[in-house]
Parts: C-alpha cells; sequence; structure tokens
C-alpha cells in the first residue's frame, strides 16, 4: 500500500504525500477495508460514511487518494469487492458535483487498459471497465457531459466482444445508459456511435434489444424513414424480416436455457408488434411456424412463457385467438408428458403468470377469456389445468359468475368441437369413435364439479351468497334427481342434459356434494353481507348473513323438488316410510327452531344440524338410515318430555336424579352414524354428544366403552359386515382434494405414452414371482397326479413312457382336463385373496369406527371430568393401552394407540378438574386400587406400567380430595399447613400403605421389576403423608436390597423423601432425629459391605449411597441433631483402599465432600519427576510462551546466511542496509523477552536444541553451543 502511495504524491506533484494519510487518520482508512467486505449492509453503510466524512473534513489529498482506491477496487480480483467500489465511486461523484466525470473516465480507461494490462489480469480489467461505467452511470450526470456519455459507449462497445467473461452486461449497461439521456444528446452524440449496432440489429438478441430500446425511448429520431436507412424497411416486423427475427428469437432461447426466464428482447418484440398492427403476423409466422417447428426444448418453452406474459397486452379478440391456437396445443401435451418425476414442469411458471395477470386485471371480460381458454385445453375432455386452481381466487364477481355459468352449461351440454382437444401418441392409436366421445363427456364432468366445489371450498374466492347456494343447488340436483320438463320455480329444471349421466359421474356428483356440505358448514359469513360485521365478531360459520344454517336451505330447496313430482324425478325415491320419515324430520326441526327462538342454546342447534344432516343422507342410503330417523326422533320427543317434567314437578326428586332412557338411544345412533365414512357426520357427532354430556349415564357410557374394548373385539368384528357398498362409501369419504388428485392420476395414466404398459407387465411378473415363492398346495397336487394317471401321461422309470407316445385325441382330452383343473385352482387362489382382502379392509374400517369413537370419549372427560362416571373410564381405557402396546405395528394401530393414551394421560389423569364427591364408592375405589397395583407388579413392559402407576396416583387423588377450607376462624400459616399435609380425605391410609409398601417391596426384591424410582418419586412428592410410612421400608433395603443396584435406588428414594419439607414438617422432633439415626447405621453397614471390585454396579451403589452420606452428615453438623455419626467415618475413611479412586470422578468427587464435613481434606497429589526433567522444565516452559510453531520459523530456512552474516561481522555487528518491518518487530520481541544477564537469556535456544541432541554429549559441549547461540541471534538482530 505504501509503495502505491508514493506513486500517487509523484503523479500528482503535490506537496503533501499521500503516504501521511496512514499516519494521519486510520478512521478514514477502514472505510475502504469496509467497502470490500461481502455483507450488503457493511458496505452501504461504508458508502455512507466515506461521503460525510469526505464533505466534513473537505481535504483535497483526501479525495484524491479517495477516487484512486476507488478506481482500483473496480478491478479487485473478489467479485464480492468490485460492486462495492462501484457504488462507492458513483455516489461520491454524486455528491461532489465539481469533479469532472471524463477526469474519473480517464483514470478508469487508464487504470484498467486491455490493451496494456498482463494477461492474467485481463479479466478483473474487463470488469474494472464494466464497473467503472456503471459507478458513472449511477452518479445522474451523465446527461450534463455528452462527450463523457460518448465515451462510455465507446468503452462499453470494445467491451462486447468479451462474451465468455462479460456476457449481455456491456449490452445490458448501454441500454440503461439510453433510457436516462435525453433525446438531443442521442441525437448529436450517440446515433453516430451507435449506427453499425443498430444496422446489425437483426445479428444478435442483444442488438435487437438495443434497437428496441433506442425506438421507444427515442422515436422522434428514429423515425420511418431512419429506420428505413438503417434496416432497409421502415418497420421491424414485416414478412421479410420473419425469418431473420425467428433466428433471432432462437439465439435469445438457447441463450436462457439454465435460466429459464423470458428474454426481455422477446416480450419487446411482441409489444412492438402490436404497436406497428403486425401481431398475427408475428405471432402465426415467427412463433407457430418458426418456434413450434423446432423439437420441443428452449424454443417450445420460451413461445409458452411469451404466451404468459402477453396475457395482459392482449385484448378480448387477442386473448380467446391465442388461447385457442397451436401454441396452447403444444402447451396442454407439454403438461401431459411432463407428469413424470425426472421431467421439466413448466406449468407453475404458467400459473404465475396468469395469476399475476388476473390480479393485475380489472377487466371482467378478458379474465372471462383467459378462464374459459385454459379450461377448454382438454386431454380427452379432461383439462390440463387442475380442477382445484388457486387462480380463481383473483376474479372479479362478475367474472366469476359467468365463468361458474360456463362451467355449469358446459356440463349440461358438453361441445367437445368447442373444446381445444387433443391426443397423445398413444390415445390415437386406441381411439374408438363413440366409447371414446362418452369416455370424454364423463372425465369433463367429474372436472366441473370438482372444479365447482373447489370454488366454493377456497374461502379466498370473492363470491356471494347467491353463487354458492347456486352451486351446491347444481350440485345436489343433478346428484339425486333429473328434469322431466322446465318450471319456472326451478332454475335447474331449465338445463338439460345433451348426454344422460352415467353411474360413476352420479358417484362423482354425490361425494362432491357431501364434501361440499362440509365445506359450507365451516364457511365464514361472506364479506358483503350486511350484517357481516356484527356477526364476525361472534365467528359463527356454516350460516348465511340473517343467521340460517346452509343445510337448512338446501333442506327447503329438496322439500320443493320433492313436492313436484310432475317436474322432477328422483334417482332413487322414497318410499312411503321413508317419505313420512323425512316429513317428521322436518316437523322436528320446525319444533327446534320455534324453541330456539325463545332461548338459544347449543343443544338445540346441535340437534337441528343433526336431524338435518341425517334427512341430507336419507337420499344417499335411505334404507340404512331411515331406522336410526326414527329412533333419532323419539329421543328427540322423551328428551322434551323429560324436560318438561323437570320444570313442572320438581317436588319428584327421585324422577329427577333418574337419567333418561333417551340418552342411551342417543348414543346408540351416534355410535351408529359414527359408522358412516363421513367427515361431516363425525364433526356433527361431536357437537351433539357435547351437548348432551350432562345427561350421560353410566349404561350410555358403557355402550361406548364396549366397542373400544379389546376382549369385545370379535363381536365388534362381526358385527361390522364390508361390503362393496362400504367399500364405495370408504372411497367416497376422500375429501375433494383426494378426489381431483384421483382424477388427475387418471389423466396422468391415460396420457403416459407407453408408461402403462410396462407397469401393468411389472405387475404382472411381480404376481407370477409371488405364486411361485408360494408352498404348493398338496391337493392340488394330487388332483394334478391323478388326471395325469388317468391319461396314462405320467412318466415312470420302469416303462419309460413319454407324452409322445399319446395319440391327438388322447392330447386334446389331456389338455381339456388340465385347463379343467388349473383354472379351478386359480379361482381357489383368487378367492384365498380376495378374503384376505376382505379381512383386511374389515380391519381397517373397524379400526377407523374405534378411532372416532374415542372423539367422543375425549368430549365427555373434557366436559365431564368432575363428574364421578369418569372414573368408570380408568380401567377401560388402561386396557386398551395395555392391548395396544403389544399389537401389531400399523400406522392405524398406533394412531389409535398414542390417542387412547394422549386422553388417559393428559385430559384425564392431569386434568386440573376431578371427581370430588366419591360418596359411598370409597370402598370400590380402595379396591380398585388395590387392582391396579396388583396388575402393575405383574406386568412385563414398565413403560405400560407407568399408566397404571399414573391411574392408581389418579385414584389416590380423587379419593383424597380437596382440604377444608375454614374461614371462621383465622389460624396461623404453619398449623395450616400442617394440617393440609396430614389431610387425607376419604382415603384409608392403612389399607394405601400397605398397598404401596407391598408394591416398593417388590420393586426392591425382584430382578426384574417394571417398577421405578421415579414413580415412587412422585408418589413422596405428592402424598408426604404416604411417605412417612414407606420410608422404614426404604431405610429397610439399603441393606436388604436384592442386589446392589436395588440397594442404590433405596438410598435413592430415602434421599428423595428426607430431601422433601413436607416429609420434614410431618416428622419432626424426635421421629426425624431418630430416623437420621437409623439411616446413618444403615448405611454404615452398607458401606461395610463393600468388597474390593471394581464392578460399575457397585460403584455406582456407593455413590448413591455417599450422595445420601453427604446430605445426612451435611443435614445433623447444621441441625446440631444427637446423632452419632463415628460409626459412619470409621467405614468411610478405609474405603479408598477398598476402591480404587481416580483423580477425579462423580464417586470421587462425592466422597471428598462427605469427608470434609468431618474435617477430613483431600490430599494434594505431589508430583515427582526425575532430574533431566527438572532441568528440562524452565526450558519448556518458557518454550511454549510466544514461540511460534515449527512449520511457521523462518530461521530456520535464512539459517546458512545468518551463519555467514555472523563470521563476516566482527561482535559488535553493523545493521544491514534491509529493513523490513516485520523483522522489526520480531527483534523487538525478542528484545523484550532477553534478560540483562546474557547467560540467562539464551535459555530458550538450548532447549530447542536439546530435542535434535543425542543423550550421549557432554554438559560442555552444551554449554559452547549456549554461547554460540546468543551471538548468533544478536548479529542477525543487528543485520535485520
Amino acid at each position: 500500500m505504501s509503495v502505491e502511495m508514493v506513486e500517487l504524491s509523484v503523479k500528482a506533484s503535490e506537496s503533501v504525500r499521500p503516504a501521511g494519510i496512514l499516519q494521519q487518520n486510520r478512521v478514514f482508512l477502514d472505510f475502504f477495508w469496509d467497502l470490500a467486505k461481502p455483507d450488503q449492509e457493511v458496505r452501504l453503510k461504508a458508502v455512507e460514511d466515506l461521503i460525510q466524512y469526505l464533505k466534513t473534513n473537505n481535504k483535497a489529498d483526501e479525495l484524491e487518494y479517495t477516487f484512486k482506491r476507488l478506481v482500483d477496487g473496480l478491478g479487485h480480483t473478489r467479485e464480492t469487492v468490485r460492486p462495492g467500489f462501484s457504488v462507492a465511486l458513483g455516489q461520491v461523484l454524486s455528491a461532489f458535483e465539481d469533479v469532472s466525470l471524463q477526469s474519473i473516465l480517464d483514470r478508469i480507461k487508464e487504470k484498467h487498459n486491455l490493451q496494456t494490462v498482463k494477461k492474467k489480469l485481463a479479466r478483473n480489467a474487463m470488469f474494472g471497465n464494466l464497473f467503472g461505467v456503471l459507478a458513472l452511470h449511477q452518479s445522474s450526470r451523465l446527461s450534463k457531459e455528452p462527450q463523457v456519455v460518448l465515451g462510455c459507449v465507446q468503452l462499453l462497445q470494445s467491451l462486447t466482444q468479451h462474451k465468455q467473461h462479460l456476457k449481455d452486461l456491456p449490452s445490458k449497461t448501454m441500454m440503461d445508459i439510453l433510457t436516462e439521456i435525453p433525446e438531443e444528446v442521442f441525437e448529436e452524440v450517440l446515433l453516430s456511435a451507435l449506427q453499425t449496432d443498430l444496422a446489425s440489429a437483426f445479428s444478435t438478441p442483444e442488438q435487437m434489444q438495443l434497437l428496441l430500446v433506442a425506438l421507444q425511448r427515442f422515436p422522434q429520431t428514429l423515425k420511418p424513414k431512419k429506420l428505413k436507412k438503417l434496416l432497409g424497411s421502415s418497420t421491424i416486423i414485416n414478412d421479410d424480416n420473419i425469418p431473420k427475427l425467428t433466428e433471432v428469437l432462437k439465439m435469445a432461447a438457447r441463450s436462457v436455457k439454465k435460466e429459464c426466464v423470458l428474454p426481455p428482447v422477446v416480450l419487446d418484440l411482441l409489444k412492438l408488434s402490436l404497436k406497428e398492427d403486425s401481431f398475427q403476423l408475428f405471432w402465426k409466422k415467427a412463433i407457430i411456424d418458426g418456434m413450434l417447428k423446432e423439437q420441443p426444448g428452449p424454443t417450445h418453452y420460451l413461445s409458452f412463457r411469451l404466451l404468459g406474459s402477453a396475457l395482459p397486452f392482449l385484448s378480448v379478440a387477442q386473448l380467446k385467438e391465442v388461447l385457442s391456437g397451436e401454441v396452447m396445443m403444444h402447451y396442454g401435451e407439454h403438461v401431459v408428458c411432463a407428469q413424470k418425476p425426472d421431467r421439466f414442469k413448466l406449468a407453475p411458471e404458467m400459473d404465475i403468470y396468469v395469476s399475476n395477470f388476473l390480479q393485475g386485471c380489472q377487466d371482467s371480460d378478458k379474465q372471462l377469456a383467459v378462464m374459459v381458454g385454459f379450461s377448454s385445453l382438454t386431454n380427452q375432455g379432461y383439462p390440463v389445468v387442475p380442477s382445484v386452481w388457486r387462480v380463481v381466487q383473483h376474479l372479479q364477481p362478475a367474472a366469476l359468475q359467468s365463468y361458474v355459468d360456463w362451467l355449469k352449461n358446459m356440463f349440461l351440454q358438453p361441445q367437445l368441437d368447442k373444446l381445444l382437444n387433443f391426443n397423445t401418441r398413444k390415445q390415437k392409436d386406441s381411439q374408438e369413435g363413440r366409447e371414446q366421445r362418452e369416455h370424454s363427456v364423463s372425465r369433463l364432468r367429474k372436472w366441473i364439479v370438482a372444479r365447482l366445489t373447489s370454488i366454493i371450498d377456497n374461502h379466498h374466492v370473492k363470491k356471494q351468497e347467491d353463487l354458492i347456494m347456486d352451486v351446491a343447488r347444481f350440485v345436489f340436483f343433478h346428484a339425486f334427481f333429473s328434469a322431466k320438463k322446465a318450471s319456472a320455480d326451478i332454475a335447474e329444471t331449465k338445463g338439460k342434459l345433451s348426454v344422460p349421466l352415467d353411474d360413476k359421474t352420479r358417484g362423482v356428483l354425490v361425494s362432491s356434494f357431501f364434501g361440499l356440505l362440509l365445506s359450507m358448514h365451516h364457511m365464514p359469513l361472506a364479506e358483503d353481507s350486511p350484517e357481516g360485521a356484527v356477526v364476525n365478531q361472534k365467528r359463527a360459520l356454516g350460516v348465511t348473513a340473517d343467521g340460517t344454517m346452509w343445510i337448512y336451505h338446501l333442506i327447503q330447496y329438496a322439500q320443493v323438488l320433492l313436492n313436484q313430482p310432475k317436474c322432477v324425478q328422483s334417482s332413487q325415491p322414497f318410499s312411503p316410510e321413508q317419505r313420512q320419515a323425512w316429513d317428521s324430520m322436518l316437523e322436528s326441526v320446525a319444533n327446534l327452531k320455534k324453541k330456539a327462538k325463545k332461548g338459544q342454546t347449543a343443544e338445540s342447534g346441535a340437534f337441528q344440524q343433526l336431524f338435518l344432516l341425517v334427512g341430507m343422507h336419507l337420499f344417499k342410503a335411505p334404507e340404512e338410515l331411515l331406522d336410526i330417523m326414527k329412533d333419532l326422533q323419539s329421543c328427540m320427543d322423551k328428551a322434551q318430555e323429560k324436560k318438561s317434567k323437570k320444570k313442572k314437578k320438581k317436588q319428584a326428586k327421585e324422577q329427577e336424579e333418574e337419567e333418561p332412557d333417551w340418552v342411551e338411544v342417543m348414543v346408540d345412533i351416534l355410535l351408529s352414524l359414527l359408522s358412516q365414512p363421513s367427515r361431516h357426520i363425525r364433526e356433527v357427532c361431536k357437537t351433539v354428544f357435547s351437548s348432551i354430556c350432562p345427561h350421560v349415564t353410566a349404561a350410555a357410557l358403557t355402550a361406548i366403552l364396549d366397542v373400544l374394548d379389546p376382549e369385545k373385539e370379535d363381536e365388534e368384528d362381526s358385527a361390522v359386515v364390508v361390503t362393496d357398498d362400504a367399500t364405495n362409501k370408504a372411497h367416497k369419504n376422500k375429501t375433494k382434494e383426494e378426489d381431483d388428485e384421483e382424477h388427475d392420476e387418471e389423466m396422468e395414466d391415460d396420457t403416459s405414452d407407453g408408461a402403462d404398459d410396462d407397469s401393468d407387465k411389472d405387475e404382472e411378473d411381480e404376481e407370477e414371482e409371488e405364486e411361485e415363492k408360494e408352498e404348493v398346495d398338496q391337493n392340488f397336487r394330487l388332483e394334478l397326479m391323478k388326471v395325469l394317471q388317468q391319461q396314462n401321461a405320467l412318466a415312470t422309470e420302469e416303462d419309460g413312457s413319454s407324452d409322445e407316445d399319446l395319440d391327438d385325441e388322447a392330447m386334446m382330452e389331456l389338455d381339456k382336463s388340465l385347463s379343467a383343473l388349473f383354472s379351478e385352482q386359480k379361482k381357489k387362489t383368487q378367492a384365498k385373496k380376495d378374503e384376505k382382502t376382505k379381512l383386511q379392509k374389515e380391519r381397517t374400517l373397524v379400526r377407523d369406527f374405534k378411532i372416532k369413537v374415542l372423539d367422543l370419549i375425549e368430549v365427555f372427560v373434557a366436559r365431564q371430568a368432575g363428574s364421578p362416571l369418569v372414573l368408570g373410564l380408568v380401567e377401560p381405557l388402561l386396557n386398551i393401552i395395555d392391548r395396544g402396546m403389544s399389537s401389531g405395528s400399523e400406522q392405524q394401530e398406533q394412531d389409535f394407540l398414542r390417542r387412547a393414551a394422549h386422553i388417559f394421560r393428559n385430559q384425564l389423569c392431569r386434568s386440573k378438574v376431578y371427581c370430588k364427591t366419591v360418596g359411598d364408592r370409597q370402598g370400590e375405589l380402595h379396591d380398585l386400587l388395590d387392582k391396579l397395583m396388583t396388575k402393575t407388579q405383574k406386568l412385563s413392559d414398565s413403560s405400560v406400567c407407568l399408566y397404571y402407576f399414573s391411574a392408581s396416583l389418579y385414584l389416590m387423588k380423587v379419593l383424597r380430595g380437596t382440604p377444608p377450607t375454614d374461614t371462621k376462624e383465622e389460624q396461623a400459616a404453619q398449623k395450616t399447613a400442617e394440617n393440609d399435609l396430614r389431610f387425607v380425605g376419604n382415603m384409608d391410609v392403612d389399607r394405601v400403605s400397605a398397598i404401596f409398601r407391598e408394591a416398593l417391596t417388590s420393586f426392591l426384591n425382584k430382578r426384574k421389576s417394571p417398577l421405578t424410582s421415579q414413580m415412587f418419586t412422585d408418589l413422596f412428592t405428592r402424598f408426604p403423608v404416604l411417605c412417612v410410612n414407606l420410608l422404614d421400608t426404604a431405610v429397610q433395603h439399603i441393606t436388604s436390597g436384592v442386589r446392589g443396584h436395588q440397594q442404590g435406588q433405596a438410598c435413592v428414594l430415602v434421599l428423595r423423601a428426607m430431601q422433601s419439607r413436607e416429609v420434614q414438617q410431618l416428622l419432626s422432633g424426635a421421629p426425624w432425629t431418630e430416623l437420621c439415626a437409623k439411616v446413618a447405621g444403615r448405611l454404615a453397614v452398607s458401606l461395610q459391605q463393600v468388597d474390593q471390585t471394581e464392578s460399575k454396579v457397585v460403584r455406582e451403589k456407593v455413590v448413591k449411597t455417599l450422595e445420601l452420606c453427604q446430605f445426612l452428615v451435611k443435614h445433623v453438623r447444621q441441625q446440631k441433631l444427637s446423632v452419632n455419626l463415628e460409626p459412619l467415618q470409621e467405614v468411610l475413611q478405609p474405603l479408598t483402599s477398598v476402591i480404587t479412586f481416580k483423580k477425579t470422578g462423580k464417586l470421587e468427587d462425592t466422597y471428598w465432600a462427605v469427608m470434609k464435613h468431618f474435617g477430613v481434606m483431600k490430599p494434594k497429589v505431589e508430583k515427582t519427576k526425575s532430574d533431566k526433567e527438572a532441568e528440562q522444565q524452565p526450558a519448556c516452559m518458557k518454550k511454549k510462551k510466544g514461540f511460534l510453531p515449527e512449520t511457521k520459523k523462518r530461521k530456520k530456512r535464512k539459517k546458512p546466511v545468518l551463519e555467514s552474516a555472523a563470521d563476516q561481522s566482527g561482535p559488535t555487528g553493523k545493521p544491514g542496509a534491509d529493513k523490513g518491518q516485520a523483522k522489526e518487530k520480531h527483534d523487538k520481541k525478542t528484545k523484550q523477552k532477553r534478560p540483562a544477564d546474557g547467560a540467562t537469556a539464551s535459555q530458550p535456544n538450548p532447549a530447542k536444541k536439546s530435542k535434535t541432541q543425542s543423550q550421549s554429549e557432554s554438559k560442555t559441549e552444551k554449554k559452547k553451543k549456549k554461547k554460540k547461540k546468543p551471538k548468533q541471534k544478536k548479529e542477525g538482530g543487528g543485520q535485520m
């Protein structure tokens, strides 16, 4: 850096040397270091601070130095540095306008001259010139100095030939300059300089882009006459130029192959074609006849991107033309063929183009044209755009309404000739005329239904309530009805189906309708509704603006349809009994609505939902739901009667206490409905059950638990019959998005070329392999042997006969017999597979049903946590968990187990609300506690044991209850706390203590016990009274545990108990002292039993014992208790000889912490070393301090030079001329370390030498070398 400063001072010939800047201000120089840092924020901060500093100081030499540093940094080797220096130079030039831009441009040309620079630095010089011009452009002063503009453009023109390094950056910079300068400067200065580039516009995309930018900026200068002089034609896009334009477009497409973007020149050409009124020519000749004639690749992708980018600039007529042409056809083929995972997909980019267009366009006609255009692009009738297309949310209300009308009309009268339909090669080979047309109509209708429901399902779509109801009515009508003749009251009857609906399409309509019902059930209020602002505060879902449920509107519409049999025909007409159930349902709902007006309750709303939903499902499965509907109505009547009795006859308490029977029937109804594969039914059942939870009886809860009982699983399985209908329902239960994915997959399967054939072959091969792997059926083998023997076709060793001896008739008969036998065997094999599949489906349905039933348990536990009935859930849930832990590892099984465990642990055991009115069930709960703890000790899995132990703690919490609050007299705080500790409520302390003492004894006396110490620690923490009763057992097992591990666990339990403040309060006084003495005695005995062994188990036991000793000794000393600790001290002292102690570790640290309380400190280990090590110690100590590693030392490379210098110079040694800064610093360090005494100063060097010397060297030789080395050091230092 100093050399550069000297050169600068010579060139500037000023009195002040820039080298003085280094000495003046270090802060100023730090700005340039920050400019070179990779962090952009740091660079921008440095630019601001530099400009502020220069303005404040206003020194000419600093400004001159700034320009030199910034110009030098433009060609820096590191890529991240160049932009920082370029931005800084531009901002400094903008701040100091008195500095001429020409002088800076001359500096840039001189510093980064490509003619004189070395070949290695040529690339840096190129970037230096480029970033220099960018800095001048960023200064916003180019337009004021026309000659500088000309110089910049000429410099950029010279850089355009270095594309391998700069790519198209010089051309882009020229375009940026053109956008800034005025037309006068362009005409007077630049036009002549750019004439060659403008004339060769059809050579490269960059030059074409330059011409287009110039045309946009300076239309008055580049008039048609001027263009004709430059290009030979007054317009750019004409028949003569189309071939050249096509080549430019192809070059542009290949240039962005990796970037996957649309080159700006292409979009500018399209805008120019619209301006010159030659869009049709450009689109047809250049794009369709030019770009699309190439093989699929970059040229096709460029055409597709141009299509998406052109949408905002085209009129409605042009949009319709473009979206129904060859480019869209090729785009559809690309989407279909690119569905394989390893193919490039352009569809996500097109979605962004369409989304941006719809978001920025306010013209409804244009929006509709684009939506219809993309929806009309079909492959065998199925549109290539997804049915769940999120771009719909940007449509204007008018465009959305028109689009929905178009979809409905296309559903009613599919006009395939108006669609842009295409087929792949495979499909063209297998076309079958009329059947193909019907298949296309079916595929189109499935997509339209999915699209209509997805519009309603998307909450981001701005839609009116009328539109929502219109779509729901349309789907409902065509799912369950058909029109006989038009009716003025029913709009859906006016549109007639040109092609009748097939069963598959009707099935899709039915499943889509119930999915639509679920979406409407969760639908928030429309924004434009008049009462929206008021109801939104309540967050009402599933209702219209007037507060009526959506499903109720549809029920009314269904009633209108049923009442007009002349105009409308049902696809599955109601029987008289079913119609009666429907009418009674309407009557029940009307009664509920009347009562709801008097006082709105959650219960009435839930029952309304249930009635309406079951009524809707009557259209889907009337026979199955007829009985459910009848039971539901009778339940409702009984419930209302019971409530009226409660109001009228308050005196009949016994009748009030008896729970109504209707609840049990209601629970059975809910269980029956949960077997239906419908998410909507599942949610409504949860809501209804939540409202009837206060009325649930033990019998009703038992009915729910019987479904979940693993022991009754066989009975449940027999009750659930898997039929084809059930499997169909299971398929229909999928959400709309899954249906859409199925349709998309269907399209993919139909359109992939040859992929299906390969996959089918693979599947057949796999089936054959599986059949080969199966064991051969012995019965089949015997039958085969019989057939062969009957026809005398079985070869034997004796006669050596073969099938060649048979005549033709015998061979034919043999073939028939074998064919019949093998076909029969194939049927048997297939029947076994079908049976296996059926059983698997049955298990899946049963498990899915049980997971739904767990919803009811979860709701009950959450809503009725304080009910005594909750206690009846403990054992059944434990059985489910116990059975689930040992069941299969299928995902569904795991989900069921995880759900049951979550309800038990988090919502039952950890609930803050629990039953506090045990009443007469104390004995029953104690028996249950005893049963659970007995089962706990017999378990093999510790994880299951934890759930049983948690259940036991929960039962104890219920038995104890809450202590009574005495508010009459104020008692002392300590006395109140002690009473709370001793409060046990309804718990039989002696019996419970005996139960847990038995469990504790089992834990400490069994080698393999599922219990853990953490379980008993939780017990001691939550129930200190029990802890006091169990302490004696734990203390006893400190020495009598079955193994060392159990004895250590006993120490842990005693330690946790003694650390508890509650236990200390309960045992305060003499009992506490007695306990401490007893523990001390047990500890002494336990430590005496320790043998001389290195066993890990023994060491762990000793650690636990010592931890208890540490607490005990510390506590006794602090509280000054009368406990004799001498026996314990006598046992502890010789422990170091029994167990090998390491330098450090948990065992050793705990031992010395205990001994510290007895006044015995840990001895310090004295290090013993040999004489040689003692002599070398100070040398080694000094060697490590401040010395470089061996690999970093310079003196080894210059060792011969130093020796020669030492020989030539005398003892004094004259300093040499080549002083270096680094060597001076090194010399200063050595001088600071060197003491006054020469002998001691030379100690470090012999230490280094001693490593390489042999041990046989004498001490005198070492002393000579000691004296010789310091001389070399001194002499070398003098020379340096």
